[in-house]
């Protein structure tokens, strides 16, 4: 056990029944700037000699059978160095007695610094003259391009959203543009000249993310201070919870409760703070299956569902790739000093030809790519334009199987294998089937199902 424990990240610490340290891996060691020899074998109140039974959640557990599940600590090392952790501590117990107590701590002072950073920075950009100096990019409605009928419905919905304070919900795949529509909904609303924040959901543990987006109390946890949360900075304007999907399940229900009362309490705190902001909600797979895989809450959906935007995917929009290529490549042309002014045929051919699983966003990467690497060139020809055509299929193959099922995936795919087969051996039935490695009779019973 004690070679096994030294292979994991997070820190382990077991004591036995009298106290002593029987088990005290290489990560804790490092976390707490201790030596493993001085550590183990010894009575963990005389190693630690500066916490007390009530501080500790090791004699907690021991003496008590408290369990503590995902604690935030905060505490000097012993060079004096603060280090933020998240603690679980459990009691292990034999019939009815206590026989050893486990910790396991998990590092997160760089996470806790950067969660502080990301609530610093929010609040320094709604201060008009640190705004100056840092202008955030703002899109509207006049930066959205496209010509497709579905695209231009969808904005139409967009703009009547503006009008409205109600919570909105846009499904679309990565690199649809997504944050674009919210920007524009936002700066195209009454709460345009109020702040608009936007967090991913997927970037943070529950546990920090709780505190970004509530704000904590002091004495909330350990080493905790008063600080506002998201919901408080975009008081009176826009919250946007990008992936919202990827939020921890209880986190989604505390979110609903917020929704429901129009108030926040601070991780820690007892206060209960009216705010007023609007929710713009986005997830990048489509709903239903996130429900039913239980990795998004019905009732939180139905609440946030007010306003539903859906975003097609540029390869359902075969019309706006040659408008959106030529407008990035205008963009790069001038931002690289390039003269570089049109798209012959064959690069204008090689690019409705590809399936863009990255959407918008890969379609501008590959003409900023292109415009880059091109030298005294005017045109932008075929050779310019690289493209990950296996990853376009298997993304299509991806797309076809979650729309309908593996079953008739599986029969979509056997047939194309079949077409292809008898038509490179000229519906020869003895040569498909051969190349197939399948009998001659089964080919034609499978000819027979798929009407081949």
């Amino acid at each position: 056990m004690q070679k096994l424990l030294q292979l994991v990240d997070e820190g382990v610490h077991v004591i036995d029944a009298e106290g002593n340290s029987i088990i005290y891996n290489d990560a804790m060691a490092r976390l707490e700037k201790m030596h493993r020899k001085s550590v183990l074998k010894q009575p963990f109140t005389e190693v630690f000699k500066n916490i007390n039974a009530e501080e500790s959640t090791l004699l907690q557990a021991l003496y008590h059978q408290k369990v503590t599940m995902n604690k935030q600590q905060t505490y000097l090392n012993r060079d004096g160095k603060v280090i933020n952790t998240i603690n679980s501590t459990i009691p292990v117990i034999d019939g009815d007695r206590v026989i050893a107590a486990i910790e396991v701590s998990k590092d997160i002072t760089d996470i806790r610094r950067m969660s502080n950073t990301i609530l610093d920075l929010h609040k320094e950009t709604l201060e008009p003259e640190r705004a100056k100096q840092h202008k955030i990019r703002k899109y509207n409605f006049d930066n959205l391009i496209g010509q497709n009928k579905e695209f231009l419905e969808t904005i139409a919905t967009a703009r009547k959203a503006a009008k409205s304070s109600a919570s909105v919900f846009i499904y679309g795949e990565t690199g649809t543009g997504k944050e674009l529509i919210a920007q524009s909904i936002h700066f195209d609303s009454q709460r345009k000249d109020k702040p608009f924040l936007a967090q991913n959901c997927a970037a943070l543990p529950e546990s920090l993310l709780e505190g970004i987006l509530f704000g904590t109390s002091k004495g909330g946890f350990t080493g905790a201070i008063d600080r506002e949360g998201l919901f408080e900075q975009a008081d009176g304007g826009t919250l946007l919870l990008d992936e919202i999907s990827a939020m921890p399940y209880e986190l989604q229900g505390k979110l609903l409760r917020v929704l429901q009362e129009d108030y926040i309490r601070r991780v820690g705190g007892t206060k209960d703070i009216p705010i007023d902001v609007r929710i713009i909600a986005t997830i990048n797979e489509r709903p239903d299956y996130l429900i039913q895989s239980g990795k998004f809450r019905k009732d939180l959906y139905y609440r946030l569902n007010i306003i539903s935007i859906d975003l097609p995917p540029l390869r359902e929009k075969k019309d706006d790739i040659l408008l959106l290529a030529n407008k990035f490549m205008e963009k790069y042309s001038k931002r690289y000093n390039k003269g570089v002014w049109m798209l012959s045929d064959k690069a204008k051919e090689k690019l409705l030809d590809y399936d863009y699983p990255g959407n918008v966003r890969e379609l501008e990467n590959i003409i900023m790519a292109a415009v880059s690497m091109a030298e005294e060139e005017h045109i932008l020809t075929e050779k310019h334009i690289l493209v990950n055509n296996e990853e376009a299929a298997l993304h299509k193959s991806s797309a076809d199987l979650s729309q309908i099922g593996i079953d008739a995936f599986l029969d979509k795919t056997e047939k194309e294998i079949l077409e292809k087969a008898l038509a490179k051996y000229e519906r020869n039935i003895t040569k498909a089937a051969a190349y197939l490695q399948i009998k001659r009779q089964t080919l034609q019973h499978k000819m027979k199902k798929y009407n081949l």
